[in-house]
């Protein structure tokens, strides 16, 4: 399994071009293990749309039923080792929704598939690069 961070997904589903044919083909390898997304990815994709920063063409519950029913998505709960993890990563930055999905790769031992450039420049969680 992959972990995907929020863009990652959001972009899949909208079928985004600032998502690379070398994203898109991870996703399609990792699909049969599966492409694990957080619930917190859930809250962030409903808050960006909430402060008119991300315009889906549905409604948030139904674009979020859509999304998750996705081949292979898995959707992840917060956990307490997540939440705990979340709070212990050394020298990263302070987004609580990075630091909950980063936490989930970990806790999961899944590799990352990001951009985020903070997140790929932290040593202390897998990414696909």
């Amino acid at each position: 399994m992959i972990i995907l961070d929020t863009h990652i997904w959001v972009w899949w589903v909208q079928n985004d071009a600032r998502l690379t044919i070398k994203h898109r083909q991870w996703i399609q390898d990792y699909e049969s293990e599966g492409l694990g997304v957080s619930i917190i990815s859930c809250w962030e994709v409903a808050k960006l749309v909430e402060k008119n920063r991300l315009i889906l063409p549905l409604a948030i519950d139904e674009w979020l039923e859509e999304s998750l029913a996705y081949p292979g998505v898995q959707l992840l709960d917060l956990t307490l080792p997540i939440v705990v993890e979340s709070t212990q990563l050394r020298g990263f930055h302070r987004d609580p929704f990075d630091q909950i999905i980063v936490a989930t790769a970990r806790i999961y031992g899944c590799p990352l598939l990001t951009v985020d450039t903070k997140i790929l420049n932290y040593p202390n969680v897998q990414t696909l690069k």
